[in-house]
């Protein structure tokens, strides 16, 4: 009989890979989505039973932050989050036989604005914001539940990259459109990991049952967006490209619908704790991950 996962939210890009990786190590996946053919959201008891006898529930739902954080979206942001990780814990709390890992989705932008020094589980600095806030309350509602059976740990993730879509997408038509100068000042700092090297991990997690709490994910050479860029130009074989002031930013983020934060924030980070456990990274420079990423 095939070992069976949960993965929630799993229909973006993160989510897609990791389903593949998982059936093709063998795994029964079942998919909690919004919308059919998956479990949806709305039917608990479909919940409980898929996580009954499970190996692992993996929780990567959430609203995709690239959008205006107007109200409606700050507020779908927020919910999409801590509704869905309130919903699971519940459902786990009712299993006879819960799974025994509980991987949560976190993120790296937790930590404050850094310039002057890099971000561990140890010393890094909580920021300040919204999407702080997002992250501070995602983290709590999760950490609540008390699963003496349930191994819990929270993924600090920082920007995903990776062949077929996430962040580099955009970026990718920014460099050829001739956009590929730096953004902002270009010394803010950019924290980054492969998407291999996110399911990497999710293994390594699964292997040391001895591990639980907070983790960061991401590679242990963040670059700054100046040098993020001369790499972008450099894999896609443009020579220059325009920069783009704080003010062009922003008035492009408006239009484009989303916020400049997301290109401006300073997210130094490193993980710490993975390396201390012996987790070896395969992209490890941001050269292997872009050549990669841009296939």
């Amino acid at each position: 009989m095939k070992k069976k996962v949960v993965l929630a939210g799993g229909t973006g890009f993160i989510g897609q890979y990791f389903e593949k990786q998982l059936i093709r190590a063998g795994y029964e996946v079942l998919i909690i989505s919004r919308k059919r053919p998956h479990i949806t959201w709305e039917n608990q008891h479909e919940i409980i039973d898929a996580l009954e006898g499970a190996d692992m529930l993996i929780n990567l739902a959430g609203k995709s932050v690239n959008c205006r954080y107007h109200e409606q979206n700050r507020k779908t942001i927020m919910d999409s989050r801590i509704e869905t990780t309130q919903m699971l814990g519940q459902a786990v709390e009712q299993c006879s036989n819960p799974p025994s890992l509980w991987i949560n989705s976190s993120t790296a932008t937790i930590y404050r604005h850094a310039e002057d020094r890099p971000m561990t589980e140890d010393d890094g600095e909580l920021g300040t914001g919204f999407s702080v806030n997002v992250a501070q309350e995602w983290e709590k509602t999760f950490f609540n539940f008390k699963l003496p059976q349930t191994r819990q740990v929270a993924l600090r993730t920082a920007i995903v990259l990776g062949p077929g879509g996430g962040v580099m997408t955009p970026y990718k038509y920014m460099v050829k459109f001739g956009l590929g100068g730096v953004q902002g000042s270009g010394n803010q700092m950019f924290s980054w990991i492969h998407v291999e090297d996110l399911w990497r991990i999710v293994l390594f997690l699964k292997e040391h049952d001895e591990l639980s709490g907070v983790f960061n994910c991401s590679s242990p050479d963040p670059i700054t967006n100046r040098e993020l860029m001369q790499q972008l130009r450099d894999t896609l074989g443009r020579k220059v490209g325009m920069s783009s002031p704080r003010w062009m930013l922003e008035i492009g983020s408006f239009f484009l619908r989303t916020e400049a934060e997301l290109v401006l924030k300073s997210r130094w980070v490193l993980p710490e704790r993975l390396e201390k456990e012996g987790f070896k990274f395969k992209y490890e420079t941001i050269n292997d991950a872009l050549v990669d990423a841009m296939k």
